[in-house]
């Protein structure tokens, strides 16, 4: 039997109803459908702006993000896109959860990431999203993108993804997280 997998996700969203917060409780949904696997949601409500003054003695918020992080075996981050790229709420959180590189959860960190927005879906803040993790390091899975496009389309009005085909593509993206999360177990042990 393997150990159990644990996988930390978060939507880079603070608004209550965002498709992207929807998103992330399917995913939970599905990959808890999977033997031994755990899904913790974390809010990024309480994470405070950066500040460099404090990154060798960050606030506690900040301190419980990152031990979950590093808790984890992997990472699943719903990506809404503003202006071009990710929200300013997800940057800072990455900029804490980097800082300092040290004592930084991120590196090596296996993460996918997925999302829902407009007529490109989240494709541009996906792409500049995984710019900044090559940089830091961060395992990002490549296939399949998830990227719901028009997703005012693919919702119905309780927050529940209707597109079979979207839907099809958020399990295979968490089958291959949960499979690379243990292969990465096997190899450690």
């Amino acid at each position: 039997m393997s150990s159990t997998i644990h996988i930390v996700g978060f939507a880079g969203s603070l608004r209550k109803d965002s498709y992207n917060k929807s998103l992330l409780q399917l995913a939970r949904h599905v990959a808890l459908a999977e033997e031994n696997v755990e899904f913790e949601i974390i809010d990024l409500d309480n994470i405070p702006l950066f500040n460099q003054d404090l990154e060798n003695d960050p606030p506690a918020a900040v301190r419980i993000f990152k031990e979950k992080l590093g808790n984890a075996d992997a990472i699943l981050i719903t990506v809404p896109e503003y202006n071009y790229s990710f929200s300013g709420v997800l940057k800072n959180a990455i900029d804490w959860a980097s800082r300092p590189l040290a004592t930084s959860p991120l590196p090596g960190k296996l993460t996918a990431i997925m999302g829902a927005g407009g007529r490109v879906g989240t494709a541009r803040a996906q792409l500049h999203l995984r710019q900044v993790f090559t940089y830091l390091d961060v395992k990002v899975i490549t296939k399949p993108e998830v990227l719901i496009l028009n997703a005012w389309e693919k919702f119905d009005s309780e927050g529940n993804l209707t597109n079979e085909k979207d839907r099809q593509q958020i399990e295979t993206l968490i089958e291959v997280l949960i499979r690379q999360a243990r292969e990465r177990e096997n190899i450690s042990q």
